[in-house]
């Protein structure tokens, strides 16, 4: 089976943004695409976190509900949240309502901030783990890596809940850290662009 497929514009794209309408936009433009934004870091890890047993769709339908629910997870927010949120955001229905996902996201917030504080930014430690180009399998056959695992384990040394190595390669998938887009992918060159110029954060 080929790993791509015709788009509407009958260029190919990788073969999962055809399993539902939604993905295509999110393939074109953010899966792959190297991103330094601490929030949106932030965001894609709790994102990850939530899709836990559950699919992409889910969550990618819900987006905006829990970008609504977590301040669009302003960290520094978060951090503050209190029992009385966590009642709150059980009572959401318009995101995944699991205590433990929540309360995770509220720890992850605080773990957040100590990274800041001793590498400047989510970002600048997040690309520590970049992984060198030998270091990857062929597009999308592989669910962790060596980098994913060595960095789960530093997030879970640092305190951080719900951030196995098959979520973080997950999360390195979509943020950048590698371009994961299927060999003949129209936008595997276009993420390798922007990864060429992306200037790694400090």
């Amino acid at each position: 089976m080929s790993a791509t497929i015709a788009g509407p514009d009958g260029k190919p794209r990788c073969r999962w943004c055809a399993a539902a309408p939604e993905f295509l936009a999110y393939h074109d433009s953010e899966w792959g695409f190297p991103v330094s934004d601490d929030r949106r870091l932030f965001e894609k890890l709790c994102l990850e976190g939530f899709q836990s047993g559950l699919s992409w769709r889910t969550i990618l339908a819900k987006r905006e509900n829990f970008r609504a629910a977590f301040h669009h997870f302003d960290f520094d927010r978060i951090a503050g949240f209190t029992d009385t949120d966590v009642t709150r955001l059980l009572q959401d229905q318009g995101i995944v309502r699991h205590r433990g996902k929540i309360e995770a996201v509220i720890n992850n917030a605080r773990r957040a901030q100590e990274v800041v504080k001793q590498h400047r930014s989510l970002a600048a430690y997040v690309w520590r783990f970049e992984p060198a180009p030998d270091e990857l399998a062929p597009p999308q056959t592989a669910s962790t890596s060596p980098a994913s695992i060595l960095m789960s384990k530093d997030l879970k040394k640092r305190g951080w809940a719900f951030v196995g190595p098959t979520t973080v390669y997950a999360f390195m998938q979509a943020m950048g850290l590698i371009n994961d887009h299927a060999e003949g992918c129209v936008v595997r060159e276009q993420a390798a662009r922007a990864r060429e110029a992306f200037q790694l954060p400090e």
